[in-house]
């Protein structure tokens, strides 16, 4: 048997984390006008701050507003705004838990209407089919352009620190800038950042020592990182053992083990490469086998909707479980489950043919039930996947306009 979910972590730098289930990172979208944390999202993680995670991740915080995910993102850079971040916090740590900033830049997974930049490992346009217009063509990153980057990351974790966040999480999984430097499909450079493993790996590690650099030795370090990329080719199970290796000796708190990217969804249940996850816990026959090189602890997220679930995840050796649509489903899930082992809620399904558009549809879902409890009402449980994309892009369209003239008055 593995350890009771309840049960603390305690974590290389000496903190410690009072159970074993995190709330895992959502991409909000909910930022107010400058691109800052406002009321919607202080209320959303007050009832995740309620809920009884004992690790609650925000959702991606942009470490260059030139780069965004999306038009209602979060930015946390040099000269930024501290006090909202500092009420964001306050909000999270009321409950007791660890508040760790998830920090994040796209690279190439910008929407073309956003304009800014899209910068890549390499050239190479996200490969959506019909789709792959509605993002921008990447460039390669100069030299100067990669090293302002790493620098980018340092600062926006000493601003996390400054404003009360207890750990920052740096996103190296999902497709995004950093997993584009670590997957082969997308880095076809030829100097010191492209090649071999170690190369490819080096954009992750000089940032993990610029942010280790940058924060007190208590403060919190982790990394996410995808498992596999699910696409053939791609940075795969063999990889990822071998960056865990690597990690071991850069002083990271925890790692936490996802996949796949806009172009094979495995975050959701969904590859390009004819792989079949579970329907929970979607990565954990993957952790298990590549937890073993691991001196950090070890946690890994999808698709989890039951106490049974997670109880399994540790069972199997996994150090923490990470749980995210379910929390937007019901924040107080984790509570629930001390007094009621069987609550649970239904996943999140769509059922369309198109995978590029069941991946919309499924987030336009999530952050629906986000916004909802931002303005205090409950979440909405079987919402149509329609209406839900419709209603996402419209209000799509009026962020982007607002981002837009934001980013023109930079």
């Amino acid at each position: 048997m593995g350890l009771d979910l309840f049960a603390s972590l305690d974590l290389p730098n000496g903190q410690s984390i009072p159970n074993r289930i995190a709330k895992a990172a959502m991409e909000e979208n909910m930022a107010v006008e400058g691109q800052l944390p406002g009321r919607d999202l202080w209320n959303l993680y007050s009832s995740w701050a309620q809920g009884g995670a004992g690790l609650i991740i925000t959702g991606n915080v942009m470490v260059d507003g030139r780069a965004m995910t999306g038009p209602g993102g979060v930015v946390l850079e040099e000269g930024t705004v501290i006090a909202p971040f500092k009420r964001w916090a306050r909000a999270i740590r009321a409950g007791g838990a660890q508040a760790w900033m998830q920090l994040s830049h796209p690279g190439r997974q910008v929407y073309a209407t956003m304009k800014g930049n899209v910068w890549s490992a390499s050239d190479i346009p996200l490969d959506l089919g019909k789709h792959s217009g509605m993002f921008g063509k990447p460039i390669a990153m100069s030299e100067d352009q990669i090293m302002e980057t790493i620098g980018r990351f340092a600062t926006s974790a000493a601003l996390a620190e400054k404003a009360g966040f207890t750990g920052v999480q740096i996103h190296a999984a999902h497709g995004y800038l950093i997993s584009q430097f670590l997957s082969p499909l997308s880095n076809r450079r030829e100097d010191k950042w492209g090649g071999s493993l170690e190369n490819r790996a080096r954009f992750l590690k000089e940032i993990i020592q610029a942010v280790r650099a940058s924060v007190a030795p208590g403060f919190c370090v982790g990394v996410k990182l995808n498992s596999a990329d699910f696409q053939k080719g791609g940075f795969d199970e063999k990889d990822a053992t071998r960056v865990l290796e690597m990690l071991n000796h850069l002083h990271v708190d925890l790692v936490e083990l996802s996949g796949g990217s806009y172009e094979s969804p495995a975050m959701q249940g969904h590859t390009t490469d004819g792989q079949t996850l579970a329907r929970e816990a979607y990565f954990l026959d993957f952790a298990q086998r590549i937890a073993g090189a691991a001196k950090m602890p070890v946690m890994t997220t999808g698709g989890i909707t039951r106490r049974a679930v997670a109880q399994h995840v540790l069972d199997q050796g996994i150090d923490m479980v990470g749980i995210a649509t379910a929390l937007a489903m019901n924040p107080h899930l984790v509570n629930d489950w001390k007094s009621d082992p069987e609550a649970r809620v239904n996943p999140v399904t769509v059922k369309w043919k198109d995978k590029a558009l069941v991946a919309l549809g499924t987030m336009a879902i999530v952050k629906r039930q986000l916004r909802r409890l931002g303005v205090g009402k409950p979440p909405m449980p079987g919402v149509s996947p329609s209406m839900s994309l419709l209603m996402d892009q419209l209000r799509k369209l009026q962020q982007t306009r607002r981002y837009r003239r934001w980013l023109r008055r930079r």
